[in-house]
């Protein structure tokens, strides 16, 4: 009798391997522990790598061992590292001078560095670039072959605005400006004159500032600003100055302090909070149908353990038949083993209707399933109460109804309407307290966590959640 080989699921895999040198064994799923993504993620491994990386090809050193070192001794990857480009008069060095002031980094120029010598630029901004304060480059690439100059040389922006106006605002601005001979300053006849009268009386009009001048300069900047653009994708940001000037900086520094999407591989580990009817649920299926994570909600999952009757469904059926809580323990052990699954750590997963309290929390972070990402919807008493006690059901069709948003369509029906028990007003507040009693704590023990209006309508408030889990979570810069 011929001997069948098994497959995967009965352990043909596991055996052949062991007689042929574990060969076979390579094909078989590999189970990543939940720890090691997690990990890799909080620390922000596959970024460090890939900067590192990118420095190796740059700088080609002699002994690589030696230069990684020193490029994680330096910690320069929070530092600000910004382009800021725009024509003349669009108050790009005022811009830069200002972020500089309130990021505590250098401002590189040409007239500061080098003169005309552009090699001595890239020297210069070289040499700056390993300083841990971070740079602030203005008005330079002015070409695209600087542009690629300077990416040759490693010297690589995480941020690059370019300020925006009307060629006719441009013109005008720079009509007005005056100078002072003495110290040099800069002043405008419309937006920056100086009250003194001795020093009004000899400010003087600047060389290349006529009308004619200015459109041959304008010209020039937008026959090279379209060829530069492209040398930083997904890092640019087009910002009007055609606005107060304060309100240009604002928007700049709003910019510079965010960080871009990485590249890395990322599992979205989603846990939404919030009170009873708040749309936890709504909202966690959306985000299973969009990002093909895997849903998991407590209760549903004590449901159908009872109902599979599993071991830890024998253990759970005595608490629903009396109606009691399950205890924690036995939770976990249900979750866990949902969470541990193969699809939940490739895939991801968002969690709702747990954890409720801060010891369940620090029971799921001890077990290892820390959520990437935590959303608090916040939704007031009334809207609470006018979403959960006005639902209705029809006992014949089983159709749910709500007396405001979805109405039964007949008279006839509506006599017959049945409110279940659990959405009367003395419950849907026993619960309400019963959350915003631990939310506090929940609060504390997800600092991270990002709070959210859920009195909105309900697309609304999922835009909301997805644009903070494709963000990165944000960084404070001193």
């Amino acid at each position: 009798m011929t001997r069948r080989r098994g497959g995967p699921s009965d352990g043909g895999l596991q055996g052949a391997g062991a007689q042929h040198g574990g060969m076979d064994a390579t094909t078989a799923p590999h189970r990543i522990p939940p720890e090691m993504p997690q990990y890799g993620e909080a620390n922000h491994i596959f970024e460090l790598m890939q900067n590192m990386l990118e420095q190796l090809l740059i700088h080609q050193p002699k002994d690589p061992i030696l230069f990684m070192i020193s490029h994680l001794q330096r910690d320069n990857n929070n530092v600000p590292k910004i382009v800021i480009l725009g024509p003349p008069a669009s108050g790009k060095t005022t811009i830069a001078m200002w972020l500089c002031k309130h990021l505590n980094s250098n401002l590189l120029t040409v007239e500061n560095l080098i003169g005309r010598e552009f090699s001595s630029l890239a020297a210069g901004a070289r040499r700056h670039y390993q300083n841990v304060t971070g740079w602030i480059l203005d008005g330079i690439p002015e070409t695209r072959e600087q542009a690629l100059m300077i990416q040759t040389l490693g010297i690589t922006p995480r941020h690059v605005i370019v300020l925006s106006s009307p060629d006719t605002v441009l013109i005008e601005r720079n009509l007005g400006k005056r100078i002072d001979p003495q110290t040099g300053e800069i002043y405008h006849t419309t937006f920056d004159w100086p009250p003194e009268a001795e020093i009004q009386n000899r400010l003087v009009v600047p060389e290349g500032i006529s009308e004619l001048e200015t459109a041959r300069k304008l010209l020039e900047y937008h026959r090279n600003i379209i060829r530069i653009l492209p040398a930083y994708p997904k890092i640019l940001k087009v910002i009007s100055a055609d606005q107060p000037c304060m309100d240009v900086f604002y928007q700049a520094l709003t910019y510079a302090q965010t960080s871009h999407r990485s590249n890395a591989p990322f599992t979205p580990r989603v846990l939404l909070c919030g009170p009873v009817g708040s749309g936890k649920r709504l909202q966690a299926a959306l985000l299973a149908q969009k990002y093909g994570l895997v849903n998991v909600h407590c209760g549903q999952l004590l449901k159908e353990a009872v109902a599979d009757k599993s071991k830890v469904g024998e253990l759970i059926q005595p608490y629903f038949q009396k109606k009691m809580a399950v205890p924690d323990s036995i939770i976990m052990k249900v979750l866990d083993q949902r969470l541990s699954q193969q699809d939940s750590v490739q895939k991801g997963w968002v969690l709702h209707g747990f954890p409720r309290d801060l010891d369940q929390a620090h029971m799921l972070h001890s077990l290892g399933h820390q959520p990437s990402r935590v959303f608090f919807l916040n939704v007031p008493l009334d809207s609470i109460i006018e979403r959960l006690t006005l639902r209705r059901m029809d006992p014949v069709t089983g159709e749910r109804y709500h007396l405001m948003y979805k109405p039964p369509p007949t008279v006839e029906i509506q006599a017959r309407l049945l409110q279940h028990p659990k959405d009367t007003k003395e419950q849907v507040k026993l619960k309400m307290d019963l959350f915003y009693r631990h939310s506090s704590d929940l609060e504390e023990f997800y600092r991270q966590a990002i709070a959210i209006n859920g009195d909105q309508d309900p697309y609304t408030v999922f835009e909301y959640i997805e644009s903070g889990i494709i963000n990165p979570l944000p960084r404070k810069v001193p």
